[in-house]
């Protein structure tokens, strides 16, 4: 009963973030500047703050690490609480300040360091990503208890010549050497397609439901990685380092696919060491 209360808020805060996405879409009155290519805008902190108030006012001795804010450890602690939420309240911040439909809302349930909940909300598909360790990950449209929810599994692909795979780039694309351009250009040459969506989040989700076969990415941050992993394991597919070691989402590299072209993907990414 306590996994399903978090999953019950979980997919409460996302639906209503989703709900002011689509609310303030083509309507960004404010954008910042974090770099010379990081975005954010003022629906980033309406989402989280939405979201925030959610989850506080249900769970007030869990800690809470967000994009926006700092992390939010309770007073009532004395040490570190077992439960942590890992929010992303707009993942794709530069695609929704250009209108573009691809970005999402993801949230995360850390137990003890471990993430036991995952739920990725897509508003311009009305698609709600779900996953609880060990119980599968599933996929419906807008409310989890609907007759449409199913569970979803990982693609049947074996060859990397025949894959779709998916990537992104680092903000600091500009100043830093080590920027997935030679990723990016070893891949193209190897698989059927490469895509570059601008949400790692959905990525994810998308290796989940078997749209994409691989994806791999440098430096992303812990909301970007945290929900969307669990997804993806959930539904038969593996997450690793780019040298096959185990992933957490403090590392800053990812490799994940549906497992059966994962070894060939990571010879590709040996090509540039």
């Amino acid at each position: 009963m306590e996994v399903e209360e978090h999953r019950n808020i979980a997919i409460r805060a996302a639906l209503k973030a989703g709900e002011i996405l689509k609310e303030h879409r083509g309507k960004v009155k404010s954008i910042g500047y974090k770099d010379e290519v990081n975005l954010v805008t003022e629906v980033d902190r309406i989402s989280e703050e939405a979201i925030l108030q959610i989850i506080k006012e249900n769970f007030t001795d869990h800690a809470i690490l967000t994009e926006e804010s700092e992390e939010f450890i309770p007073e009532s602690k004395k040490s570190k609480s077992i439960y942590r939420w890992v929010i992303d309240p707009l993942d794709g911040t530069t695609n929704y300040a250009h209108d573009f439909p691809m970005y999402c809302v993801s949230i995360a349930l850390e137990k003890n360091g471990e993430i036991i909940l995952g739920v990725v909300y897509n508003p311009n598909l009305d698609e709600l990503f779900v996953a609880e360790k060990g119980k599968g990950a599933f996929l419906s449209k807008g409310s989890y208890n609907t007759e449409d929810k199913h569970r979803i599994s990982v693609s049947q692909t074996t060859e990397l010549s025949q894959s779709l795979l998916a990537t992104g780039f680092p903000y600091d694309i500009r100043r830093s050497k080590i920027d997935n351009l030679d990723h990016f250009a070893n891949f193209y040459k190897k698989a059927q397609a490469v895509r570059r969506g601008g949400s790692a989040a959905l990525d994810l989700c998308y290796l989940a439901i078997g749209r994409f076969d691989g994806f791999w990415e440098l430096k992303l941050s812990p909301w970007d990685t945290a929900a969307g992993i669990l997804i993806v394991k959930e539904a038969g597919g593996k997450v690793t380092d780019f040298s096959g070691g185990p992933f957490n989402i403090h590392l800053r590299e990812i490799l994940a696919s549906n497992g059966r072209i994962h070894q060939q993907m990571m010879e590709v990414l040996k090509l540039s060491l």
